[in-house]
């Protein structure tokens, strides 16, 4: 295996008032490219703080994270915000769109950070638009939207810089049990249709069921599979 994302002997510990909290106890992983993986685990198991590590979110208190053989827990935090915007796609639970900007304009909104010419954004955010068929909510504001067409839009909008990975925490957390099948087809095609990695935390065993390797993380370590 070519992993793309690799952890090695991964620990984090958090402090606060005095009190030490470790969260990950020697992790080692690795995900290969085009890879779809699912990461389970109860609460306060340390499945968010693994994907914030995944994701160069947070950094390691010891061990290395290797990103496509580069070493991502030695970088600064501006080289690690550009390898964020320029590789790397999230999708959160509560769809963090910003409410006061239409459907095309939070897509717009990471080529606009990246500094896009405007022309080319707006014809693209159009194009993810289409490939979510949510062309016809284009204008519409994300308190207009229902819960599964705001999650499309939030996934649209994770694709906006071509991330070659894409990272979901409980994506579909807030939706019923038609809508959760769906979007999870609908993410599940443009994995495969652009050979992305993928990797989802989630409880739901139904949900974990769509990824091709299911990992189980307890109390900061993994507990069973692999990939």
């Amino acid at each position: 295996m070519n992993p793309v994302i690799e952890l090695q002997d991964v620990k984090k510990i958090y402090q606060m008032n005095g009190v030490i909290t470790p969260a990950l106890r020697g992790v080692n992983l690795q995900i290969a490219k085009g890879e779809f993986l699912a990461i389970m685990g109860p609460s306060g198991s340390g499945k968010s703080t693994l994907l914030h590590m995944i994701g160069a979110l947070d950094k390691p208190t010891e061990g290395k994270i290797i990103l496509d053989g580069v070493d991502i827990s030695t970088l600064k935090e501006s080289a690690l915000a550009r390898l964020r915007g320029r590789k790397i796609g999230f999708v959160f639970q509560f769809f963090n769109l910003h409410p006061t900007l239409t459907a095309v304009e939070n897509i717009e909104l990471p080529m606009m950070i990246a500094e896009a010419d405007k022309k080319e954004r707006q014809r693209k955010a159009l194009e993810l638009l289409r490939s979510v068929n949510m062309e016809h909510r284009a204008r519409h504001l994300p308190s207009q939207l229902s819960g599964g067409e705001q999650q499309r839009i939030a996934i649209a909008r994770a694709l906006a810089n071509d991330p070659e990975i894409i990272l979901a925490d409980e994506l579909t957390g807030n939706l019923d049990s038609k809508t959760k099948a769906e979007i999870m087809q609908f993410l599940l095609r443009l994995q495969q249709e652009r050979k992305m990695t993928v990797t989802i935390i989630t409880h739901e065993p139904e949900i974990a069921a769509y990824a091709e390797t299911v990992i189980r993380i307890v109390d900061g370590r993994i507990a069973q599979g692999g990939s």
